[in-house]
């Protein structure tokens, strides 16, 4: 898999050369390119922003030197691997943005499987829409995502390129050690997909004088199962209530049911979906 990534920080880049993300690049699974884009502005101050058009605060990317970085990134022939290797024909376009869609667990799966992804992340108050546009239409890009990490707004894109990166980049074969490791994360499709991933526990089996739940050292593979689903149901009505009240009650079993009960959570006759309980309803 590829990743290309313009900016004008590339040094803000460097924790992708460290921990899984760079091992999976020593190791060849991952081709990731970081561009500096004022490689593309022609004045000796290396501009890349300008007033924005309107007036209000700020200033915003120029369109030139973004347009010229992403048609020398995804021209043909300028995308070979180091090795020689034909590049994918056609790189999604990522977009970190906080006024973009919420980038979740199942569209790092989706994206995962995408060959050759490229990130533009911004500064200022963001990049000419007319960049945006323009590479939506071209048909060398193969789709054009506009993301969020979240509900806040960082001084630039960099720091959701890493966030975005690692959560795609782990779920490549052979990434994680234990290939199975990401199919219980917290939003993960599946079973877990409305559900927080609940507490867990390591060696010694005291300390400070707090235990572990007796389950665990059960040996009962299946009360273990069933145990952590339903500390996830916990964590996710104590955090995250809003997952639950998106699921569709029939995704859930009799058990699953049970303990929802007892959360305090009843199917709606008039949404068919889940009611919030209410604040008193002890965990």
């Amino acid at each position: 898999m590829r990743f290309d990534v313009v900016t004008i920080f590339p040094e803000y880049l460097e924790p992708l050369s460290v921990s899984l993300v760079g091992k999976a690049r020593a190791r060849g699974q991952l081709d990731i390119r970081v561009h500096d884009l004022r490689r593309w502005t022609h004045d000796r101050h290396h501009t890349v922003d300008d007033t924005p058009y309107g007036g209000g605060p700020g200033m915003v990317m120029k369109p030139e030197p973004w347009g010229e970085a992403l048609d020398a990134i995804i021209a043909p022939g300028s995308a070979a691997t180091a090795d020689g290797e034909a590049a994918p024909e056609q790189p999604t376009l990522i977009v970190p943005t906080p006024s973009g869609r919420p980038f979740t667990q199942a569209l790092a799966v989706e994206l995962s499987t995408r060959p050759w992804l490229v990130f533009t992340p911004a500064r200022y108050e963001g990049i000419d829409r007319r960049v945006i546009d323009e590479y939506r239409e071209r048909p060398e890009v193969h789709e054009v995502h506009e993301l969020s990490i979240g509900d806040y707004v960082l001084a630039g894109g960099e720091a959701a390129v890493l966030v975005m990166a690692e959560a795609i980049a782990r779920l490549l074969p052979g990434v994680l050690g234990n290939a199975a490791s990401h199919q219980d994360d917290s939003f993960a499709p599946g079973e877990m997909a409305h559900l927080l991933e609940g507490p867990v526990y390591t060696k010694p089996p005291q300390w400070r004088g707090r235990g572990i739940p007796e389950v665990l050292l059960s040996g009962h593979h299946g009360r273990i199962a069933r145990w952590r689903r339903d500390e996830a149901f916990r964590r996710t009505t104590r955090n995250r209530p809003e997952l639950i009240e998106q699921a569709d009650p029939e995704e859930f079993d009799q058990h699953d049911r049970k303990i929802l009960a007892e959360l305090g959570w009843d199917v709606s006759e008039a949404t068919g979906r889940f009611g919030r309980p209410t604040p008193d309803v002890e965990e």
